[in-house]
């Protein structure tokens, strides 16, 4: 096997996103208004439908595709699934819903005679394998995952009313942390994040998800990395503006950090520049 290193590229990204919420949080419809807005063309988008026919209930946004798949929703049916859209050209795939398979593989262990530890190294091998196909899949992929539906007790306008809020996923623990994104859903069709590896949604407060949020991923995964630019510190020494400046680093949330004391040093600059010298240092006085 030849072995080739390469720079490393965004463009080469593929977002694989989960959006987690109880029954009737809006995860198939969020899903497709993310779909569009990362794609702008419903023809390539799919939707591998577990959900009875969810998926068509949203046919007026759009002609997307529907592939649906029903009983057993085993990971080998997932897997082909899978490979179907991705050879019909499909650019951004949903699985709805992930966790079908994973109750699947739950009553197929249950079934199992034996010693039940012993049992899991037969099962854990097939949702690995679809994990790792939903991970190579050279597609944006974007897997709705079912959460445990329970009650809270809330004060509203002075009375005592429950809630219903989402709890665990309905899938193997540690699945999650396999996604660039998970975005949890509650009953109010809002998002919050609890892991972003793009640093587009974090510290955000919950938001609704509409085109314009798959938009901004799309953006992140087709700009080549600024942090391997060797001219994206002369952008920010090249802003004329507090404003201009403002604008970059709000374009570039991945890249913050890293740059962190170009941004301030610039800041500091434009906000006051006789506290610098024509070489750019900072004067004694």
């Amino acid at each position: 096997m030849n072995l080739t290193l390469r720079k490393s590229n965004r463009k080469q990204a593929k977002i694989k996103l989960a959006l987690q919420g109880a029954s009737g949080s809006g995860k198939t419809y969020s899903a497709l208004l993310l779909a569009k807005g990362m794609t702008d063309d419903w023809s390539k988008v799919a939707v591998i439908d577990t959900e009875n026919g969810s998926a068509d209930l949203y046919a007026d946004l759009g002609q997307y595709n529907v592939l649906p798949l029903h009983h057993p929703y085993s990971p080998e049916m997932y897997i082909k699934a899978i490979d179907v859209c991705v050879e019909n050209g499909i650019e951004v795939l949903i699985i709805d819903s992930l966790s079908h398979c994973w109750e699947y593989l739950l009553d197929e262990h249950s079934k199992m005679a034996g010693n039940s530890f012993t049992n899991w190294s037969k099962i854990t091998p097939r949702l690995n394998a679809l994990i790792q196909a939903i991970l190579n899949a050279p597609i944006h992929v974007i897997a709705t995952l079912r959460t445990k539906q329970d009650y809270v007790l809330s004060t509203k306008n002075g009375k005592v009313v429950p809630e219903k809020v989402g709890l665990k996923a309905i899938q193997r623990d540690g699945v999650d942390y396999e996604f660039t994104i998970v975005l949890e859903i509650n009953a109010k069709h809002q998002a919050t994040t609890s892991k972003d590896r793009t640093g587009l949604f974090v510290n955000l407060p919950a938001f609704s998800i509409t085109e314009q949020t798959g938009a901004r991923i799309k953006t992140w995964c087709e700009r080549a990395s600024a942090s391997t630019d060797k001219s994206f510190s002369e952008r920010i020494n090249e802003t004329k503006t507090v404003a201009e400046l403002l604008e970059i680093y709000n374009a570039h949330p991945e890249c913050r950090l890293e740059f962190k004391d170009a941004f301030i040093v610039q800041k500091a600059r434009l906000t006051n520049p006789q506290s610098f010298s024509k070489e750019g240092s900072v004067t004694n006085g």
